[in-house]
């Protein structure tokens, strides 16, 4: 059995490439209007370049040769006819053209870029679900929900920043190089290709240089927002032990490693600025000497020096963010990067190739057939556990903690397969079959529709009671959730609340008491209705006097139904079938509740001590 790799271990990054390869089948659905949007964005630029171009015929226009009246006009003519008309409405036009084709551009292709991302978060969101239990008790969800949250924001930055500003811009600069070339001397080309080669390479090798510090104030930034979460999901265990101080100590620290990573950044991104403008402003003085050394030669006009003059600062505009834009692509690649890493994470627990769905006429037989597993390569747990649960019956299991009880239901949930991390082809593992078919060889989702489970530790959603109890059939209504609530007893406690089944149960079920959670709980299960339950402590959190009710209750529910019950209190499971004793992963004793007390072994000496604690609590609540 191959384990994940820690969440906490990134994969080797892939290549800028790479990444967008693995981005480029999530808008190949949308071709059609990446082709509209470039089409609109090519009308845009086109539009903008002559904008500068006519802006030279107007003043040309306007610039009376001399001995000349203004367009050669007599003196004394009306000024609004001096005004050329034409020209300006063409002027005017352009400009609304270019913002015109702009947004056309971003409207057509928004539904391509939200379709991508809503696709891929979709998508990464699935997967999670289908990793592993050991992926998710190891992760950490306030640094896993920033990766997810950078890498969805990742997709929009990349798509608008390429399409929207890299792209137009490389267009731009090949069309005002190409009327450079045709209209004046080649010196005007080779000046601002060497300014722009000087640009792009001065801003691509600062801006790599302080990657390295970007990346660290975003690891800075995850590690505060982890501390954070995981307090605040702690809220309970830091308040048990008065640790607000030491908390806020903690985050506090975090903050200020942020804080310095933060302003290294910030430094950084000011010399880059400062390096970029020093290199615009030479190039821009060079290009205007040499336009006014012509104007006044008279072999350019005073629309020619205009014209130059707004093409470089068109051109020099979007380049002022080229290493804003080239900074955030290498991060949204980064960060896309992360997430799609997230998705090559491999599910150690999968179906088969062949997996069939479970079959079950009615409740069926589970066999545990030496059983052998392990969390990890060097520590077993369970030690060739072999037991039956008869078709309809009840089994219990009972042992001290940590003897592997609750490892059965999660091997039976398939949250793990039996074996070891890293164990070899030929290692024992034994096998789990229900009705004679190895839950190894049928599919996850047919077995868990079949299982039912009331766990030791309740947590609920942040949302109403009925929502909970529902969750356990979304597609049921209320009437059933007030059966499975008075089934569970939890009805009455509801219905006195000002809300009712609507009242919100707080972050994990918080505003509700344990026994209340696990009320809940059973009341989802029931409404569930599987042929093949777990109850694992179900009856834990329960005071004695609802505990005896809802135990009756479950003997009702599991009646006819293959049920597995772990427990502690030995006082829950004497009416079962058969009762497993676990202790260190090894079945030491197993038989009925009086054939095991008859046998004066495990079982009767935890049953004697539970009872001996029993009278002294019963003493002390009499005294």
């Amino acid at each position: 059995m191959a384990s994940a790799p820690p969440p906490g271990e990134q994969a080797r990054p892939r290549s800028d490439w790479a990444v967008l390869r693995r981005l480029l089948p999530y808008l190949w659905q949308y071709r059609w209007r990446v082709a509209a949007a470039l089409a609109f964005m090519v009308a845009a630029k086109l539009a903008n370049v002559g904008v500068p171009l006519l802006l030279k015929e107007l003043v040309d226009a306007l610039t009376p040769a001399p001995g000349q009246s203004l367009l050669g006009l007599p003196p004394g003519t009306e000024p609004w006819l001096l005004v050329p008309v034409g020209l300006l409405l063409a002027y005017g036009l352009l400009r609304f053209s270019t913002s015109l084709f702009t947004e056309l551009r971003e409207l057509i292709f928004a539904k391509a870029t939200e379709g991508a991302t809503r696709a891929i978060a979709l998508q990464v969101f699935g997967h999670l679900h289908q990793l592993s239990l050991r992926f998710h008790l190891e992760r950490q969800t306030g640094g896993m929900t920033r990766d997810i949250e950078r890498g969805t924001r990742g997709v929009q930055s990349l798509i608008s920043y390429s399409l929207y500003s890299i792209l137009p811009t490389l267009l731009e600069v090949a069309l005002v190089l190409a009327l450079l070339g045709v209209k004046f001397e080649l010196w005007y080309v080779w000046t601002t290709l060497i300014a722009l080669v000087l640009y792009v390479f001065f801003t691509v090798r600062v801006t790599e240089w302080r990657t390295q510090f970007r990346r660290h104030m975003n690891e800075m930034e995850s590690v505060s927002q982890t501390k954070a979460i995981d307090s605040l999901l702690n809220y309970e265990t830091v308040k048990y032990f008065n640790n607000e101080a030491f908390e806020a100590r903690r985050y506090d620290e975090a903050l200020q490693r942020l804080r310095r990573a933060r302003l290294k950044s910030q430094a950084t991104l000011s010399l880059l600025n400062a390096g970029q403008q020093l290199i615009i402003a030479v190039a821009l003085v060079a290009m205007l000497w040499r336009a006014t050394v012509g104007v006044a030669q008279g072999h350019m006009t005073l629309g020619d020096l205009v014209m130059i003059n707004a093409f470089m600062i068109q051109l020099y505009i979007p380049l002022n963010f080229l290493g804003v834009l080239y900074r955030e692509i290498k991060q949204s690649l980064t960060d896309l990067d992360k997430m799609f890493a997230l998705l090559d994470k491999e599910r150690e627990v999968a179906d088969a190739p062949d997996a069939q769905p479970l079959r079950l006429d009615a409740a069926p037989d589970i066999r545990f057939e030496d059983v052998r597993f392990g969390y990890e390569r060097d520590r077993d747990i369970l030690h060739g556990v072999s037991f039956t649960i008869p078709a309809g019956k009840t089994v219990a299991v009972v042992g001290p903690s940590g003897a592997g009880k609750s490892t059965l239901a999660r091997l039976l949930y398939r949250f793990y397969d039996v074996g070891r991390p890293g164990a070899g082809p030929h290692e024992p593992t034994g096998r789990i079959t229900i009705a004679g078919q190895d839950i190894r060889h049928v599919t996850q989702d047919s077995l868990r529709r079949a299982i039912g489970i009331v766990p030791q530790d309740t947590v609920l959603f942040n949302d109403t009671i009925e929502y909970n109890i529902l969750y356990g059939r979304p597609d049921a209504g209320h009437d059933e959730a007030v059966r499975a609530a008075r089934a569970a007893h939890i009805h009455d406690f509801i219905a006195r609340l000002p809300k009712g089944y609507q009242t919100l149960v707080g972050e994990r079920g918080l505003k509700l008491s344990g026994g209340e959670k696990q009320r809940v709980a059973i009341a989802r299960t029931l409404l569930k209705d599987p042929p093949i339950l777990i109850f694992d402590e179900a009856t834990s959190a329960l005071d004695s006097a609802n505990e005896r009710a809802i135990q009756a209750e479950l003997r009702q529910v599991a009646r006819d139904k293959t049920t597995l019950v772990i427990a502690h209190r030995l006082s829950t499971v004497v009416d079962a079938h058969e009762i497993i004793v676990l202790e260190q992963g090894r079945v030491v004793e197993r038989g009925t509740h009086a054939e095991l007390l008859a046998a004066g072994g495990r079982y009767a000496q935890m049953w004697a001590l539970q009872q001996n604690t029993a009278e002294q609590e019963d003493g002390h609540q009499v005294a």
